[in-house]
């Protein structure tokens, strides 16, 4: 009834609700989906028979006209104008030569992501293709976005392909979230009948794509955008660059199903401790790592962009956009400046870890909280791992290791956890309800 007065056209609502009040879909959307004549009877019956909020009718366009005619609000033309009695195509500016793949409503026939291109190969859950020829896409669409072995084996042949033939790959979901880590239920299977020996080497093999990724002789930009959780993050983190939407939610969470990071997060954290510390100059390489180990220990996620930035798992190059139906233009062109500029993929070299004094350092903190009650017997196991992962084992303090190394280091502790009792009944809780288990 109000349309006419408080919109130019019935898209400007559905988005107001989309993105005012987080609704997956507007109510014109709804309706029309629904059936549009139907519901449109529907309503008015209800209202006749005084069983509405409001008595007032229906205005006479929804019954008759060229609505009734196309069946809703929302055509290939445009959306429906009260104001203007026609429907009217969505507005283009220059700036939306950003947004290839802009959000649309239903019914309008917008261009799809998963569609659109040139397709090169679409196996394990990857669409690997490109838009121009230049810079090869890498899309996941296994459920949630998960990474399953498939998906692991599929992305390193996409890295393969892009040095081979292409300026660079970008990594990037059509959907709200980039992956949400590692899919323990393609991992169970095998478990189940060839033991802890093929989970670790289902790690081993996950690892050795992220080692892939930040090696790689071209550039791999990470699109991020919505949820980057666990092996997400490790997908990012490990990529030469990262353009994140604004609304990012990046952060190691394998704590919450009674694991540690198994594909190279933790050694991320080491290693950029290191770093920090080398560029600084205090020797203490401890006040560095405390950050890290802290977020992957509690299972810290950043409420964005900026607070992901703050946690390590965005630097001080990455790109940050406040519209995340630009992050794929960004990436494309990111992907081809480093490439164009000359890319070299970081050199492999050791570098210095806290040791055994600083796993005994952050252990007797650990232990206070244990003591404390601020967290569980099974908590405190897990954090001590996550210690002795990101300070190097039971080495001196100050030694030279790989990346390799501690990756071992991880797929030890990673494959101990997974035959606990209590790492187990966290999985199966997170896997039955969706939700973490606290024991």
């Amino acid at each position: 009834m109000h349309l006419a007065t408080i919109a130019e056209s019935a898209r400007d609502v559905d988005f107001a609700m989309r993105w005012g009040f987080g609704m997956q879909q507007g109510p014109f959307e709804l309706w029309q989906e629904a059936g549009w004549t139907q519901v449109a009877k529907w309503v008015q019956e209800d209202i006749d028979a005084g069983k509405a909020l409001s008595a007032v009718p229906l205005p006479k366009w929804v019954f008759e006209g060229a609505v009734a005619k196309a069946g809703g609000v929302h055509t290939p033309e445009g959306s429906w104008s009260a104001s203007q009695g026609q429907f009217v195509p969505q507005r283009k500016q220059s700036v939306h030569d950003r947004q290839l793949f802009p959000e649309s409503v239903l019914g309008a026939d917008a261009p799809d992501a998963t569609q659109a291109g040139t397709t090169i190969s679409d196996e394990g859950d990857v669409r690997v293709w490109t838009l121009d020829g230049e810079v090869l896409i890498a899309s996941l669409h296994s459920k949630m976005n998960a990474i399953s072995p498939d998906v692991a084996e599929a992305l390193g042949a996409a890295i393969e392909l892009a040095e081979a033939e292409y300026k660079g790959l970008v990594i990037w979901s059509p959907d709200d979230k980039f992956s949400v880590g590692a899919d323990l239920q393609a991992m169970l299977p095998a478990f189940v009948v060839a033991g802890i020996g093929a989970v670790e080497g289902a790690e081993q093999e996950l690892q050795n794509v992220m080692l892939k990724l930040r090696y790689a002789s071209v550039p791999v930009v990470s699109a991020v955008k919505g949820l980057a959780l666990g092996g997400g993050c490790e997908l990012a983190v490990y990529s030469a660059r990262r353009v994140a939407a604004m609304e990012s939610y990046i952060g190691l969470v394998e704590v919450g199903v009674g694991l540690v990071p198994g594909a190279g997060g933790l050694t991320y954290i080491a290693r950029r401790a290191a770093e920090n510390a080398a560029a600084s100059t205090g020797t203490d390489l401890l006040p560095f790592l405390t950050e890290g180990f802290t977020a992957a220990a509690m299972a810290k996620v950043g409420t964005g962009a900026l607070d992901s930035k703050k946690l390590g798992y965005l630097l001080e190059g990455d790109v940050i956009v406040a519209n995340r139906d630009e992050v794929l233009y960004v990436a494309l062109q990111q992907a081809k400046a480093m490439a164009d500029a000359g890319y070299r993929a970081p050199l492999r070299r050791t570098f210095r870890v806290a040791g055994r004094s600083g796993a005994a350092t952050i252990q007797g903190q650990l232990v206070n909280m244990r003591d404390g009650g601020f967290i569980s017997a099974h908590d405190f196991h897990i954090a001590s791992l996550i210690a002795g992962v990101v300070t190097g084992g039971d080495i001196d303090a100050g030694s030279m290791v790989t990346e390799e190394y501690l990756m071992a280091l991880e797929r030890k502790a990673f494959c101990s956890l997974i035959l606990h009792p209590r790492t187990q009944e966290r999985i199966m809780g997170m896997l039955s309800t969706g939700k973490p288990v606290r024991n």
